[in-house]
C-alpha cells in the first residue's frame, strides 16, 4: 500500500473532473462546438485515423461546423465517418470542405442529453469517492505501522473529506452548467 499522499490524491480528484469536462464536451448542445467530432475516427490510408488528423474542423459560425479536409482522395470516408457516428449531423460536401449544419434539438433529444451528462457526473463523483477510499485506507496503513499518530490520522481524514466535497461540488457545478445549456435554460 502507498504512503498518504495529500498532493497526489488532489491531482486524481482534479484528474476526474476533467475527464468530466471532456466527456461533457463531447454532448451536442445545439451550438457549434470543434469538441463535438473529437471521438470520430476516419477509416484512411488502411488505418483508422482520428478526424484531427486527417481534417482541420472550425466554427465559421455559431451553428456550423467547416472540416476542411487536407488530402481530397480523404473527403467520402471523413463525410461517411461523421454521418455514421450518430451525432445527427448531415455533412454538404462543397468540393473542397464539408460543412455542418447543426439541427435543433429536440425537446426528448435534449432530455436524453441531459441524462447522459448526469451519468457522466455520477462517474466523475464515484472515481472521486474511489480516490478518497485510497487516501483513506494509505492513511489507516500508516497508522498501523506507527508512522502517524492517531490524531494526525483523524486530522488527515477530515481535510482529506474536505477535499473530497470541494472537488465533487465542482464536478456538479460544471455538470449543472452543461445540463443547463443542454436544456436551453
Amino acid at each position: 500500500m502507498a504512503k498518504y499522499d495529500k498532493a497526489d490524491l488532489e491531482r486524481r480528484m482534479q484528474g476526474a473532473v476533467e475527464a468530466l469536462k471532456h466527456d461533457l464536451s463531447g454532448l451536442r448542445t445545439g451550438r457549434a462546438n470543434t469538441a463535438l467530432l473529437d471521438t470520430i475516427t476516419v477509416e484512411v490510408y488502411g488505418a483508422h485515423m482520428p478526424l484531427n488528423q486527417v481534417a482541420t474542423v472550425s466554427v465559421p459560425e455559431p451553428r456550423l461546423l467547416s472540416v476542411q479536409v487536407w488530402d481530397k482522395s480523404n473527403i467520402s470516408p471523413v463525410e461517411k465517418a461523421i454521418r455514421s457516428a450518430g451525432l445527427g449531423l448531415n455533412p454538404i460536401n462543397d468540393g473542397n470542405t464539408l460543412r455542418l449544419p447543426i439541427p435543433d434539438l429536440t425537446e426528448e433529444r435534449r432530455k436524453e442529453l441531459a441524462k447522459l451528462a448526469g451519468k457522466y457526473a455520477e462517474n466523475a463523483r464515484i472515481a472521486i469517492r474511489n480516490v478518497r477510499r485510497d487516501g483513506m485506507d494509505a492513511l489507516k496503513t500508516d497508522e498501523a505501522k506507527k508512522e502517524i499518530s492517531e490524531d494526525e490520522r483523524k486530522r488527515s481524514e477530515t481535510e482529506l473529506q474536505k477535499l473530497t466535497d470541494e472537488v465533487i461540488k465542482a464536478a456538479d457545478e460544471v455538470a449543472g452548467a452543461k445540463e443547463k445549456e443542454i436544456l436551453g435554460k
